[in-house]
């Protein structure tokens, strides 16, 4: 069987793209394939006997002294010790291919350009959209934004997209014009897999080649998911709380509708979100960060999970876990959203940012008798078994992997 490099920053569950990251690791391994991992050191990393080859720990948000922060800042451009690292790695493994998820600012793309030296085909899942935009999100301070289109990548320092601050914006931009020079992606990547087709067409608008993106679903572990088909009353979100997220659109929509929403997480937006649902009299309950069988229970007692954003999601793997689930989903209609949804058969859409849609969605799931919903909730969890399954995941990327020559 062959052997696979598989490459993030983080070693643990930290979010989404960990997620899907280790599930990968795991299918990969139940087929028989050598899985050899390179990431970050972490006081969480689950136990792996490469580890002793994985990168320093850098945690970006530390209050580290000057002298600390700026060889910090030139690993975040170009880590030498990564490329290091997995040059020894590659010594000792001798991958037959390297799959690489999340690698900025920690790892690097500066591995990128060792591994295609070293003739190791390399596929790289773009979890969002850092291969044309600096900033990730094509969000600035002031909404969605496409003007580093065309390669006018200094907007990403004249908006200070990332943060709202002129040092990381400075060092993205830096980041990226490096990488453009080098090709370390548009030469040194052999397929690009993106798991929405939103994704997948806006990447072709900035000028990404069709021929080197690959459409695959991210999928969801059905086993660990029993659907409970009856719907409660509250309406739920889960994930982070910030901005991005539409979910001051959301307290403003459950104040209108007097429809119930549990926030579920926590973020840097928490404390304004609590202050605007007690300005509205908004019946919105924060229950703080979740996980395992508590967030299980709290998406279980919805009547439906909600998803406000107002920024270009990708392909958000809480859509495909309520609908493992048996809960049909409320999604805002832009980015990756609307094509997890079909209307009226697993939920509905409505427009981004636009607070009384909303209130209206709301008002209808929670007016539509009960056996209604607990139908919609039972063809999501069809469609789920169907298309988003981890065997049906695993032979998309096998297709992947052939075309660059690797065989199961």
């Amino acid at each position: 069987m062959a052997t696979l490099l598989s490459v993030n920053n983080y070693y643990y569950p930290r979010g989404g793209a960990e997620i899907v990251f280790l599930e990968h690791n795991r299918l990969f391994e139940a087929r028989g394939w050598q899985v050899v991992p390179f990431s970050m050191r972490h006081p969480q990393n689950l136990p792996s006997p490469w580890a002793d080859y994985f990168v320093e720990d850098i945690e970006y948000g530390r209050d580290y002294a000057f002298h600390q922060q700026l060889p910090r800042v030139l690993k975040a451009i170009y880590s030498l010790e990564a490329r290091r690292k997995l040059g020894a790695l590659l010594r000792q493994a001798a991958p037959d291919l390297c799959h690489a998820h999340n690698i900025y600012h920690h790892i690097s793309p500066s591995i990128l350009g060792l591994l295609h030296a070293r003739g190791v085909p390399t596929v790289l899942t773009l979890h969002d959209l850092k291969v044309v935009c600096p900033a990730y999100s094509m969000l600035a301070p002031d909404g969605v934004c496409e003007r580093c289109r065309g390669g006018r990548l200094r907007n990403v320092v004249r908006h200070r997209c990332l943060k709202g601050s002129l040092a990381l914006s400075s060092v993205a931009y830096v980041e990226a014009r490096l990488h453009g020079w080098l090709g370390s992606y548009d030469r040194c990547v052999s397929r690009f897999v993106v798991p929405s087709r939103f994704y997948l067409e806006k990447l072709c608008e900035w000028g990404k080649p069709r021929e080197s993106l690959r459409h695959v679903p991210n999928f969801v572990d059905l086993e660990r998911h029993q659907p409970q088909y009856q719907p409660g009353t509250p309406f739920v979100y889960v994930g982070r709380l910030s901005r991005e997220k539409g979910l001051a659109t959301l307290v403003r929509a459950a104040a209108a509708s007097g429809c119930a929403v549990r926030l579920v997480g926590t973020g840097p937006q928490k404390e304004e979100l609590q202050r605007l649902a007690e300005s509205l009299a908004a019946p919105v309950s924060f229950t703080g960060f979740l996980s395992g069988a508590a967030l299980t229970e709290a998406v279980a007692s919805a009547r439906a999970v909600v998803l406000p954003s107002e920024w270009y999601e990708n392909a958000p793997l809480s859509i495909l876990e309520a609908y493992a689930l048996g809960k049909p989903v409320i999604g805002a209609r832009i980015g990756g959203i609307p094509e997890l949804i079909r209307e009226e058969a697993t939920g509905l859409c409505f427009e981004s940012g636009n607070a009384e849609a909303l209130a209206a969605a709301l008002r209808a799931f929670a007016a539509r008798p009960s056996a209604g919903i607990a139908e919609l909730g039972r063809t999501a969890r069809s469609w789920v078994e169907t298309d988003f399954s981890p065997d049906v995941y695993r032979e998309r990327m096998l297709g992947v992997y052939r075309e660059l020559g690797v065989q199961a």
